[in-house]
């Protein structure tokens, strides 16, 4: 569910629609953490540091890669 709030002119007034999507946010949050500290302490160079934190942001699409070669697909 993710958190969006929007406000909507309507011939009533203003509408407000809130959409929550806090538990997904909160994995991928997680997982991103993990990732920058796994990258970066694995990192040689400052620059390899840097790549790190690039590559802790899309870590779930080297997760999918990795998941969908080993199955084959």
């Amino acid at each position: 569910m993710e958190e969006t709030t929007t406000l909507q002119q309507t011939s009533k007034g203003p509408v407000r629609e809130i959409h929550k999507n806090t538990q997904q946010n909160a994995v991928y949050g997680l997982g991103f953490i993990g990732a920058v500290i796994y990258y970066i302490t694995t990192a040689v160079s400052f620059w390899g540091g840097v790549f790190g934190v690039v590559k802790a942001i899309v870590w779930p699409a080297f997760m999918v890669y990795e998941l969908m070669k080993y199955l084959g697909m």
